[in-house]
């Protein structure tokens, strides 16, 4: 079991880290160039209706109490109203957010799924062709940015083959391409993570120890080397998982992904602030709770860290 003392820390430890996230969301908004008023109003607008936005947005009101009215409002779970739609930004990234977190779950699990056992057959097999295919898979995955994959696999199962859908959701075809290219660069992360963990373990006394008992080989590495083997991949997969969750802008573009990727980009073009603020902080929010989540798995798989922080 883990310490109450040690998930308390924890959780108290991600406080000022909330704290300064809201800060920094909120100055970074108001530095991209251009008034909202502005662009709400459109070019026929004139210098009384802009003013008169100004004072409905709030634009007309020093920082300070333009960030003190976002934290109170933000303490009540009021992320403001979109300029763009005029509909509760708190709405809008609710209709958005599963479709986000679908792609980031299933990108994931392709991740761990071939990630993994990648990292395990290649340090098993030092040497070997599994080894440098498993290297060759992690440069590939390293080196292709994200929408230039994307492409080239609409191309090659959608335009060539035909066997999936080229972009939108629908059925789980649809997720398959999105999915697999946004687990691309994790997967190789994780592959030579794993690879290096499991040479590491494999050469500890214990192991050594385990073969000289006449144990069998898969027995060593599945229950003795593996599961000390994947503590640092356990941290890198919950990190990945941040990324996904709020770096898959791109990806949701290529393949016109309804999720918060698509939806931020429309906002900055829009200088939609409400908007912009509530997706980032959601998703910051999230990226912190992870952060969270992995500590205490690292806890359950290694007893020495269950202590008071």
């Amino acid at each position: 079991m883990i310490s109450p003392g040690y998930l308390l820390a924890r959780l108290l430890a991600a406080v000022p880290v909330l704290i300064g996230i809201t800060l920094v969301v909120f100055l970074a908004i108001r530095l991209i160039p251009g008034d909202p008023a502005l662009i709400f109003a459109g070019d026929r607008a004139t210098q009384e209706d802009i003013e008169r936005l100004h004072r409905q947005l709030g634009l007309d009101r020093s920082l300070a109490l333009q960030y003190g009215i976002f934290v109170t409002r933000l303490g009540r779970g009021d992320l403001g109203q979109s300029i763009r739609t005029g509909r509760p930004v708190a709405l809008e990234i609710r209709d958005r957010f599963g479709r986000s977190l679908e792609l980031a779950l299933a990108a994931i699990a392709i991740t761990v799924v071939i990630g993994v056992p990648a990292g395990i057959v290649a340090a098993v097999r030092r040497g070997t062709c599994w080894d440098r295919a498993s290297l060759l898979l992690s440069l590939a995955g390293v080196i292709a940015p994200a929408f230039v994959l994307g492409v080239l696999l609409q191309l090659l199962f959608a335009v060539r083959l035909g066997l999936l859908p080229t972009a939108g959701t629908g059925t789980p075809w649809h997720l398959l391409l999105p999915a697999l290219t946004l687990g691309a660069f994790p997967i190789a992360n994780v592959a030579r993570l794993t690879r290096a963990n499991m040479l590491d373990v494999l050469g500890e006394d214990y192991v050594r120890t385990a073969r000289a008992k006449g144990l069998a080989e898969r027995a060593v590495v599945w229950r003795h080397a593996l599961r000390n083997a994947l503590i640092p991949t356990v941290t890198v997969v919950g990190l990945q998982f941040g990324y996904m969750l709020g770096g898959a802008v791109l990806v949701e573009v290529v393949f016109a992904w309804p999720g918060l990727g698509r939806y931020v980009i429309q906002s900055i073009a829009t200088r939609d602030y409400p908007a912009v603020q509530g997706v980032v902080l959601v998703i910051a929010a999230g990226y912190v709770l992870i952060n969270v989540l992995v500590d205490l798995a690292y806890a359950l798989l290694d007893p020495r860290v269950r202590h008071v922080a």
